[in-house]
């Protein structure tokens, strides 16, 4: 299954991760006591330090008091769900392990293991790799992004159906962008069983709001283009 463009660039498993770590609203935590699943009560730090607040009567809370010195070992994990309605809507798994430092009013994580998990597998992330590098710069601004395109502008997305290989389209029941990053976009093909993602690069990364909407209309252009060759 492809693009009849160039090879789709994706980002790095550390930029993923961090795309996950900034805009992940909610994650559940195991420790040795239990698991609890926290919402709003997490921050990152700029250099994706996972800072916690756990609620005084969570089970978190109560690992602290009994972990010796205060430091529960823990697993913290994120989901990456699609904006859009799709099947599957889980993107992404992000587990963090290590132990839980107090600061003030806060949990720290010293993060000693950080995997990312994705629909091509489980990948361990180098950590100096993952404080070093930053959410891509859409990743705040897609889940409203892919709904607008989903809801307001189907047809764009069926015309950039125009760039995916014909053979990919077989049996193709539905499509919906997946998701968007600096690089490129992912629609999501819908079959009656199953379903497969497809990645549309852009011809250079989008960086902001201003340089995506200039890379999408250029996809737009070159599948308008395709529609007229094939007329």
């Amino acid at each position: 299954m492809g693009v009849r463009s160039i090879a789709a660039a994706v980002p790095t498993t550390a930029a993923h991760a961090r795309s996950v770590l900034a805009t992940a609203f909610s994650c559940g935590i195991t420790t040795d006591v239990g698991r609890d699943d926290l919402v709003g009560a997490h921050r990152v730090d700029e250099d994706g330090t996972l800072r916690i607040a756990p609620p005084p009567d969570s089970v978190l809370a109560a690992a602290a008091l009994c972990a010796p010195h205060g430091r529960p070992t823990t697993l913290v994990e994120f989901a990456d769900t699609a904006p859009v309605p799709v099947r599957d809507r889980i993107r992404a798994r992000l587990w963090l392990s290590g132990e839980l430092v107090p600061d003030g009013d806060e949990l720290v994580l010293r993060t000693e293991r950080a995997v990312l998990q994705t629909r091509t597998g489980r990948t361990g992330i180098d950590l100096d790799e993952l404080a070093a590098t930053g959410a891509d710069p859409l990743a705040r601004a897609e889940p409203r992004l892919l709904t607008h395109l989903a809801d307001v502008h189907p047809e764009a997305v069926e015309q950039l159906t125009r760039l995916i290989c014909p053979d990919s389209l077989h049996g193709v029941t539905r499509v919906q962008p997946l998701a968007v990053d600096r690089h490129g976009l992912t629609l999501r093909l819908e079959r009656a069983r199953g379903q497969a993602d497809v990645r549309i690069p852009f011809h250079s990364p989008a960086d902001d709001l201003a340089s995506l909407t200039e890379r999408m209309q250029c996809l737009l252009a070159s599948a308008q283009a395709v529609t007229h060759r094939r007329m």
